[in-house]
């Protein structure tokens, strides 16, 4: 499984249910690597979109212990061994874990390729997401060229798991 994030300097990666900052670079690069896929999110992941709605073009899987939520197209799981045996059905590959910080750090050890959007500047935030650079289970196999936004400064990183992901 994948998992594609955009995190500040210290790792943080949303302030009161809302992205830290809207690069539309970062966005371009979410949409080119999610479409067609599977996206799995969080419920208040899913009700920061626009609308509360499913992403386009997109299997969207919803982790919620809410029972009685349901949320439109998307397909609602209530606990991870449903999660589990819903995932069971795409490729590895087309799995894209997109948050919130609840769902990354469950599903962390399933994955083995993260797409994290480094963004050199420090947010006030309330949700972060584990600090790949101190887990000796990753390592950075691509980074790019350092882009700039107005004044922000970030760039793409491809970290990988050295050895296999946990068993779903």
């Amino acid at each position: 499984m994948n998992l594609i994030v955009a995190a500040d300097r210290n790792w943080a990666i949303g302030y009161k249910n809302k992205l830290l900052v809207s690069i539309p670079a970062d966005m371009k690069w979410f949409r080119q690597e999610t479409t067609g896929k599977v996206v799995v999110m969080g419920r208040k992941t899913l009700e920061s979109f626009p609308g509360g709605k499913p992403l386009p073009r997109r299997v969207n899987i919803v982790l919620t212990g809410k029972k009685d939520y349901r949320a439109g197209e998307a397909i609602v799981c209530h606990d991870m061994e449903a999660l589990m045996e819903e995932l069971k059905k795409y490729p590895d590959e087309d799995i894209y874990v997109i948050g919130g910080g609840a769902v990354y750090r469950e599903l962390l050890p399933y994955c083995n390729v993260a797409h994290v959007t480094r963004i050199d500047h420090s947010y006030q935030a309330d949700t972060w997401f584990p600090n790949l650079d101190a887990d000796p289970e990753w390592e950075i196999t691509a980074d790019s060229d350092e882009q700039t936004y107005f004044d922000l400064e970030y760039r793409f990183v491809k970290y990988e798991r050295i050895g296999a992901p946990k068993e779903r």
